[in-house]
Parts: C-alpha cells; structure tokens; sequence
C-alpha cells in the first residue's frame, strides 16, 4: 500500500510539472486539471502518513496517538473532499462552455480560479470542528484517527458534503448534457454548428464520471463498510481491509487522468517518439 501511494504521488507531481513547463498546458482546463493533481497529491500524501503511523505502531506494538493522529484524521476528510470538489469544478466548467457559450463571465480564469479558491475553503473549514468536538477519535484497532463507523450526525454530515454530494452533482450533470444532446441532434440548423463542440464537451465529462466511477467502485468496501454500521457492528480491521482497495485507486485516477487530457497525453507522446528517434540513430551509426 505505502508503494501504492507513493506512485500515485509522483505520478501527480509528473502531472503538475507538465503542466507548469509545457506552455500548451497553460490553459483554463489545465488549469482545473492541475487543481484536481494537486487534491490527489495532498490525499495520497495523508494516506501514505496514515499508513506509515499504523505501521510504525503495529510494529513496536504501540496502541496510543498523539495530536497529529487527530490532525491526520482531519487531514483526510478534508483532502478528500478537496479531491472530489476538483473533479466537479472540471464538470461544472464542461456545462458552463455548453449551456453558457456567450457569458464569458462563468468562464474566465478569475471566476474559475475564486470557484477552487471556495472549493478549498469549504473541504478544509467544515471538518475542521470535528477536532474540537471530539468526533475524530482513535481506534486502536486499525491505528488511525476517525469519526466512528455508526450512525451520527458528523459521519453523515461527512459522508454527503466530501463524498455524496459533489459524485451526484458530477452524474447529474452529465445527464444533463446526455439530455441536451440529443435534444439538439433533432435540431438540424443547430447541429451544423453546435453539436460537435457539444459533443466534446460531453466527451470530457463522460472521462470525468470514468474517472470518479474509478473511485466509487474501488472504494465500495469501505462505503460497504460504513453502511453496514448504521445498522450493525463493522469489522474490527474494516480500514485495513478497504485501504487495500482504496489506496491503489489513486494510481488508476492518475493514469485515467493522463490518458484523458489530451494535451498531458500528447506530451508524454512526444518525449516517448523523440527517445526513440534519438535512440535509432545512435544504433545505426555503431
């Protein structure tokens, strides 16, 4: 799992620094897409700590925590939630472009960029009250710091703002888009001109409902999980056991994330073609 995570954190640093050095990247969607990097570094960064405390202490047999499990506990809700809102800024921008072509305003860089600047407001203030309520707690038994699996308030609280919420909005929209399609295919004045771009558009928000779907279905055992524990009692090493889902699926976000953005696919293209050009000549002067 720390092996996991690790390459799912230099596969977003790769990402990130494609997209500060290539200038075809220096664009407003690849301005998003290097927000949702940047989540998925945080994220991974906090679950590699997780895992690192729950190894360390597994192995000298330790059952205690300090501060920084709680702040690691936080971290993790807030880092989450600040993965899932980036991929909702990209959708929302995508609908923008289709149901909003002539109000430039929703799609300048300052309205976008004030939108993450919210994002990550929200994902990092809302949790943070749960250190003072003593709803973050330490469970000896899977060695981190959590809200308990049982039905609360805070758990679910949790559950609809990092998780549910901003999944369903993205699927919602997405639908929406599905809709308008096909009502502007029958349209035949309209569909000269519009339906290729709006079937791009489409197009990238179909790669970001794959890309979440990614995580939902590899995170199904600890949704299970946690579902399970508004009625009975969870397994005892339930984090240990949806971890080994749920760390790995970073590594398969990021690489969705390089196969779907056209302009971070293309340069990894190019360096690949000019290795192998730079390759074929030295063989054949030897």
């Amino acid at each position: 799992m720390i092996i996991s995570l690790i390459i799912a954190i230099g596969l977003g640093i790769c990402s990130l620094l494609i997209i500060i050095f290539d200038t075809t990247c220096h664009t407003l969607p690849m301005m998003l897409v290097a927000n949702s990097s940047l989540t998925q570094i945080l994220f991974a960064t906090v679950l590699l700590m997780m895992t690192i405390f729950s190894l360390e202490n597994d192995i000298k047999q330790r059952y205690y925590y300090d501060l920084f499990c709680i702040i690691r506990g936080y971290l993790s809700y807030a880092s989450c939630t600040a993965m899932n809102y980036s991929f909702l800024l990209q959708a929302i921008y995508r609908y923008l472009i289709v149901f909003y072509p002539i109000n430039l305003f929703w799609q300048s860089k300052r309205i976008q960029m004030l939108l993450v600047v919210v994002t990550w407001m929200f994902s990092y203030i809302y949790p943070f009250a749960f250190i003072f309520t003593g709803d973050i707690t330490y469970n000896s038994s899977n060695q981190l710091c959590q809200i308990p699996l049982h039905l609360s308030f805070s758990l679910l609280f949790v559950i609809f703002n990092g998780y549910l919420g901003p999944v369903m909005a993205i699927q919602i929209i997405y639908l929406k888009l599905v809709r308008y399609v096909k009502e502007i295919s029958k349209q035949a004045l309209t569909t000269r001109n519009n339906l290729p771009r709006i079937r791009r558009e489409l197009k990238m928000v179909r790669r970001i409902v794959t890309i979440t779907a990614i995580l939902v279905i590899l995170g199904l055992p600890y949704t299970s999980f946690l579902f399970m524990s508004f009625f009975t009692q969870p397994p005892t090493y339930y984090y240990r056991i949806s971890a080994i889902f749920t760390n790995p699926s970073l590594i398969f976000i990021m690489i969705a994330l390089f196969q779907f953005t056209d302009p971070l696919k293309s340069f990894v293209m190019r360096k690949i073609n000019f290795r192998r050009e730079t390759v074929v000549p030295t063989v054949g002067q030897r």
